[in-house]
Order: structure tokens, then C-alpha cells, then sequence
């Protein structure tokens, strides 16, 4: 059955578009999680939709896969369909036409982008497809005088996946920019949706609770000098190399943080900093971070995790959250 669907597939999408058995471990910032049965690149939203459709004609599963950086995916894969929006190159594109970054129509339906990496510039305005860079948007709007998406500089994920996720860092987040979205919804429709409506709080938005995709985020900016943008960047990169173990693959901060609180120092007050299970461990300079120091596997990831919201609950009283999304079988 996997063969017929993926030749369909591959009829659609090219064949080196489509995988079988693709180890997620190349495409999560983890680098761990076995294969998924099935792995497709997409790069504009009437692929995305026929892809979608031959899938759900067929009982697949899927998964939309942004670039990997807030997941972990079991050792034993996904038994469905990994479904990538970022199979284009980003191509900028400034001085476009107003109307091209402005939305939608009165009706709420809207026309749909025409890659998912391109990044359109109008006056304070930036359009973005779901599958572009969410810091390579940031630093376009850096060079064009906007200000606003400077704590987006050193997030590694996508725009799509920022908005899933309402990214945030250094006091700055996804709901204090985005206007609207144009979204994919379950019933095969592409609307536009203003920001009320993406119910955008902290690390939730509506795309959580619905199975709709993102294909597209309109920002709106305030004009600001580049040199400070830029330093405002560079400081919140320094503020990141000095206290974030990036040297390691990790999903960045793995919990949330409880309400007057910080997850890190409840984790460090516990005294589980350096606390390991295989390859696992707590982070010794930032708590708040499970590191793959040494060849771990999600299981291992997954233990860490849990021991920490055991730890912390029994020592605390605070039930930790986490961040990471959990992919597949473990």
C-alpha cells in the first residue's frame, strides 16, 4: 500500500521529492527519531493540497514538518506521512505590490502564496510563506528598516512553525507582529484569518487545537534604524552563546515557563543539573535545556524529561510543561 501511495506521490511531486523510511533524525534539531514511512517536500500550497488529498484518500496519517527545532520523534518512527513546506528556496522579493502583501478579501478566502519560502517586503509589511525562515525573515526586515522581529534573529524554525507555536524570546513574540495568516483549513478551504482569530498566548495558538495548516503569515512593522536593529540581534546573540548550550543538539528551552517562575532554576533548585539517562541530560549551563550530549535516543530524551517533572513536582510543586512536541512511536 505504501509503494501505490508513494508512486502517487512521486507522479505529483517528483520522485526525488518523495522518501520512504526517512530517519528524522536528519530533520529534527534532536538529531534523533527512527524513519518515517513516508517523507515529502513541498513548495507551494497546490502541492501541499494534493499531497494532503492523496494521503487522506488513502488513510495516511501526516504530519506537517517545519524545520524540526521544537520536536522529538519516537526511535521507532511514524507510521504516516512527514510532510515538508520548505522544498523551495527563500527568494526575497522588496518593493512588491501592496495588494500582494495585504491579505485577504471581505469574504475571509484569500489567494494562496506562491511558494512557501518567499518573502515578500511592502512599505512596513512583510508576507512570509509557512516553510521560509523564520531568521532569515527577521534579518530582511533588519535590512529594510523594520523593527519588530529582532528576538526572531537566533529562533531556527520556520515561520509556520513560529506561529504553531507563537515563538518567542528576550521579551518579543510572534502575537506582537503578525497580523493575519492565510491558513489551509480541514475542510480543504484557504482563508485568511486575522489575529484575534489565531488565538495567539503564550507558546499555544489556534493551530494547536485545529488541524489546519499555516501557508503564510503577514507581519506588520514599525520603521526602525538597521544599526540599532542589528544591534539589538547581536545582543540577544550573545545573551544565547553565553548561556544556552548550543554547541549540543537539543529542541532549546524543553518546558514552558510556569506563571512567575522560571523553568531552569526549578530544574537547577531541584539538583538535576547534569542529571543524565544514556545520552540525555540535563544541561549543566542552562537547566532548562535536555541536551543530546552523547548519541541518545528519544527514549532516552523522553526519560529526562519525565524524571525532571517527577523531580521538580515532588520538590516544588509545580507541574512542568513541556514545549517539545512528541512524534511517532517511542
Amino acid at each position: 500500500m505504501t509503494d501505490h501511495i508513494a508512486m502517487q506521490l512521486q507522479e505529483l511531486l517528483g520522485e526525488e521529492n518523495v522518501r520512504r523510511q526517512e530517519p528524522m533524525s536528519l530533520h529534527t534539531s534532536f538529531r534523533v527519531g527512527g524513519p518515517a514511512d513516508l517523507f515529502v517536500r513541498t513548495g507551494n500550497p497546490s502541492q501541499l493540497q494534493a499531497a494532503i488529498h492523496i494521503l487522506e484518500e488513502n488513510g495516511i496519517s501526516w504530519f506537517i514538518l517545519g524545520k524540526g527545532t521544537n520536536l522529538l520523534v519516537g526511535d521507532q518512527g511514524y507510521r504516516g506521512c512527514v510532510i515538508t513546506m520548505n522544498g523551495l528556496a527563500e527568494r526575497p522579493v522588496t518593493d512588491t505590490a501592496a495588494e500582494a502583501a495585504s491579505g485577504g478579501s471581505e469574504s475571509g478566502e484569500d489567494t494562496v502564496p506562491e511558494d512557501f519560502s518567499r518573502i515578500l517586503v511592502a512599505g512596513n509589511v512583510i508576507t512570509a510563506g509557512a516553510g521560509a525562515s523564520l531568521a532569515k525573515t527577521a534579518q530582511l526586515a533588519r535590512a529594510n528598516g523594520l523593527s519588530g522581529l529582532e528576538f526572531a534573529a537566533g529562533i531556527p524554525g520556520s515561520v509556520g512553525g513560529g506561529l504553531v507555536m507563537n515563538a518567542g524570546a528576550y521579551d518579543g513574540s510572534m502575537d506582537l507582529v503578525v497580523e493575519e495568516a492565510q491558513l489551509l483549513m480541514p475542510d480543504g478551504k484557504v482563508m485568511t484569518v486575522p489575529k484575534k482569530d489565531l488565538r495567539l498566548g503564550y507558546r499555544r495558538s489556534v493551530l494547536k487545537e485545529i488541524p489546519a495548516v499555516a501557508l503564510q503569515v503577514k507581519f506588520v512593522l514599525k520603521p526602525g534604524d538597521p544599526d540599532e536593529i542589528l544591534a539589538k540581534m547581536q545582543d540577544f546573540a550573545e545573551r544565547r552563546r553565553s548561556k544556552q548550550p548550543l554547541e549540543y543538539p537539543s529542541a532549546g528551552s524543553t518546558f514552558k515557563r510556569p506563571e512567575g517562575m522560571f523553568a531552569g532554576k526549578l530544574i537547577m533548585d531541584a539538583g538535576l543539573a547534569g542529571f543524565s539517562v544514556g545520552g540525555a541530560q540535563v544541561s549543566e549551563k542552562h537547566c532548562g535545556f535536555v541536551i543530546n550530549r552523547d548519541h541518545a535516543t528519544a527514549r532516552d530524551v523522553r526519560a529526562v524529561i519525565a524524571a525532571v517533572q517527577q523531580k521538580v513536582w515532588e520538590t516544588a510543586g509545580v507541574r512542568l510543561e513541556e514545549e517539545v512536541i512528541y512524534l511517532g512511536d517511542f
